[in-house]
């Protein structure tokens, strides 16, 4: 701990009294006997109230003929408190309650965004019937308020590159089509319906995985297919308002969502993008697929007839649906996009469930959807299968 080097002469202390406030500082050298080196020790540990550390001397020589050979020492030291061991606390790790809380936290915020996305994107095509445009109207909101977000550093602008945006193709192409076909879904039937009928997708998921990708399952797995798979076909069946176009809207939805979370997963490996900036490179994107199809599809001059239509029989008030459920759609998506960075996989896929439930009984209060017992229970089947699936695949 101590450097020394061989002197004829006194033994220097040069002590560097320093305050850890910072307040003052003193600068004093004491000049003391010869010491012998075998003392030394024992006068250091004596000493309660300096901490000494070790310095370099610039240059140091041997006197030739000395028989009395001392010790050049050159220290510092600043007031410590008296060897008194001070305990740190460790960092407590997040208890479970507070855990439970942000979780309830996420869920419900997630819940709710969805379920007043739903309510507003439905009395929109209410009035409205053009789904492509409504589609492209909610990823050209969501993409104008990540920007100004990044514009004005409200949030961090994600780091990518070429292989970035590469890998988000198939992703954001696979995410366009299952945003119009839900949306063309909901434009023919009832939300209710719409969600009854997605919530088959782990059915699809299940099916693509194994004879396209090679995967294999536990047979738990299978068997929670059978309710998803009854209890969709039963509500189907009994279903008062039954479109076809609305029904097959919803069972693409299902199919192109699969294929993004296949592409989503193989595209993203190693990538370091927070949930939030990826949700926002995914809405952009896909909005740059999406407007020309939405062009081609409806069109400028549908567009400003049925806009003039739904403002004379609306009011001024139809401006603030379309701008609720555009703002809505996208923030709902971004919560759950962030929830994926904090939760765990079945978590999530719990509170899909439960989303559903939520959105399928709000629209039903709200729009006074008439739904028979027989329908009702293959509702309950199918989000029952869901939970199921959930529960077996982990």
């Amino acid at each position: 701990m101590i450097s020394a080097v061989k002197q004829p002469s006194t033994t220097a202390f040069v002590v560097n009294d320093i305050a850890r406030t910072g307040l003052f500082a003193l600068r004093r050298k004491i000049s003391l006997p010869p010491l012998p080196a075998s003392t030394l020790p024992s006068l250091l540990c004596s000493s309660s109230r300096l901490s000494l550390k070790p310095m370099c001397v610039s240059s140091a020589r041997k006197v030739v003929g000395s028989r009395d050979e001392e010790l050049q020492f050159r220290c510092e030291a600043y007031e410590a408190d008296r060897s008194e061991k001070v305990s740190v606390p460790a960092e407590e790790p997040q208890s479970s309650a507070a855990q439970k809380v942000k979780i309830g936290i996420y869920f419900a915020t997630w819940w709710a965004l969805n379920v007043v996305f739903n309510i507003y994107n439905k009395k929109v095509l209410n009035a409205f019937p053009f789904p492509w445009l409504t589609s492209t109207l909610s990823l050209a909101c969501g993409s104008l308020i990540m920007l100004l977000s990044w514009a004005i550093r409200i949030a961090e602008s994600p780091k990518t590159d070429l292989d970035f945006w590469k890998s988000l193709f198939p992703v954001a192409v696979a995410h366009t089509i299952g945003h119009v076909a839900a949306t063309v879904s909901m434009s023919k039937v009832a939300v209710s319906f719409t969600h009854i009928i997605k919530s088959g997708e782990p059915a699809f998921s299940v099916l693509v995985s194994r004879f396209l990708l090679g995967e294999t399952f536990p047979v738990s797995v299978y068997w929670s297919l059978l309710p998803i798979i009854g209890g969709c076909a039963l509500a189907a069946a009994t279903e008062l308002n039954f479109n076809m176009i609305g029904f097959m809207g919803a069972m693409i939805s299902n199919l192109a969502f699969v294929f993004r979370n296949i592409f989503s997963k193989r595209g993203m490996k190693g990538k370091s993008v927070s949930g939030m900036n990826y949700y926002a490179c995914l809405s952009i994107m896909s909005l740059l697929i999406l407007t020309p199809f939405a062009i081609a599809v409806e069109g400028p001059q549908v567009w400003a007839a049925g806009w003039e239509t739904a403002i004379s029989q609306i009011g001024p008030q139809f401006i603030w649906w379309v701008a609720a459920q555009s703002v809505f759609y996208h923030l709902y998506n971004q919560v759950s996009y962030m929830s994926l960075d904090e939760i765990s996989p079945l978590t999530f896929s719990i509170g899909n469930t439960m989303k559903r439930i939520s959105v399928i009984v709000s629209s039903i209060i709200i729009f006074h959807t008439p739904v028979q017992p027989i329908n009702a229970l293959g509702a309950a089947i199918a989000i029952l299968g869901t939970f199921l699936y959930s529960q077996a695949k982990q």
